[in-house]
């Protein structure tokens, strides 16, 4: 059957301005770093951006090297978009990102011209695409001058491969003079993609306040911490969490008793409030709207509800905060 997406698709998402552009993000949009390479089902990947779109998230967030193996979620998505969203393309945001190791030899990482401008070429003969909308370089790259890195940018914006360009996992300093290049060039940079949770708040010390200062939007990934902050935890470490396995990006000596006991009492705060745990920690990156958007992962439909669900409910009183902060601190 033809897939038709909802015509009630854009009635219960909120979109917020990116930074000073003219671009407006869904507050919740979908990553695509776990559950879409070629060890995912495929159908269950189609089912849960099909269920996204119908939820009015338009934005979809990959990279050269999601998968796995690398490059395998952006051929994927691809094939979803040809067979399912191309009558919508119009209505997407679509992002790439380049920066880690994606091929053998001197030119497939880190930050150069070369690289930069190669992989993006790649992504988009993955995707079926003549462009993305965001383009990020997705880490600093100690060696290579800061301005090769940003022209690189700016031509793929010039070569209309790209309409927007971002940052990800800058620190403050070197993400204000990325800025600044950018912006001499004619291409200012649009939104930056850190990691943000309750339990990963170094960008409060001031790469919000920098961002703000330059006009530049930003979406959150990790806003989960990995799982931590749902009621997966709750009761321990079950044998078939992410934890458990042998997962690099949360193992069990990063769970410690002092961490779960905070989640615990974070959950009691969250259901005072009539949600989730996860619906709160959502609710908790975008507080004060310094956040454009919130980047979640997902493997199942319920958790894209969840995630859509909390916008219902996402402003704290000042006894909330206060409270959560205690428990944080």
């Amino acid at each position: 059957m033809v897939y038709q997406a909802s015509p009630t698709r854009y009635e219960n998402m909120e979109y917020r301005r990116c930074g000073q552009s003219g671009l407006k993000l869904p507050v919740v949009s979908l990553g695509l770093w776990h559950n879409f390479g070629d060890n995912a089902h495929f159908e269950n990947g189609r089912k849960l951006i099909r269920h996204a779109f119908d939820h009015g998230i338009t934005h979809f967030d990959l990279a050269n090297n999601y998968g796995p193996p690398p490059g395998s979620a952006e051929q994927h998505f691809g094939r979803i978009l040809q067979e399912d969203l191309l009558p919508y393309r119009d209505e997407l945001i679509i992002s790439s990102k380049a920066g880690y190791t994606m091929w053998d030899g001197p030119y497939g990482d880190w930050g150069s011209k070369k690289y930069l401008v190669a992989s993006l070429n790649q992504s988009l003969k993955r995707m079926g695409l003549e462009y993305v909308d965001i383009f990020y370089h997705h880490r600093p790259d100690p060696d290579t001058p800061l301005e090769e890195t940003m022209a690189a940018l700016d031509l793929i914006v010039r070569q209309g491969k790209a309409l927007y360009v971002g940052l990800s996992n800058y620190p403050a300093d070197r993400a204000k003079k990325a800025f600044e290049i950018l912006k001499d060039l004619g291409t200012p940079c649009l939104i930056h993609q850190p990691k943000y949770s309750m339990f990963e708040r170094w960008v409060e010390a001031d790469l919000l306040d920098t961002l703000a200062d330059n006009g530049v939007g930003s979406i959150a990934f990790s806003p989960l911490a990995g799982g931590v902050l749902t009621d997966r935890y709750l009761a321990g470490i079950p044998q078939d969490s992410r934890a458990a396995s042998d997962s690099k990006f949360l193992t069990t000596d990063q769970l410690t008793e002092e961490k779960l006991e905070k989640v615990r009492k974070l959950n009691d705060i969250a259901q005072a409030r009539g949600q989730k745990l996860s619906q709160m920690a959502l609710a908790w990156v975008l507080r004060g709207d310094r956040v454009t958007s919130v980047l979640i992962g997902a493997s199942k439909t319920s958790q894209i509800d969840d995630a859509v669900g909390m916008i219902a409910n996402r402003q704290f009183s000042a006894e909330e905060l206060a409270s959560i902060e205690s428990i944080l601190v």
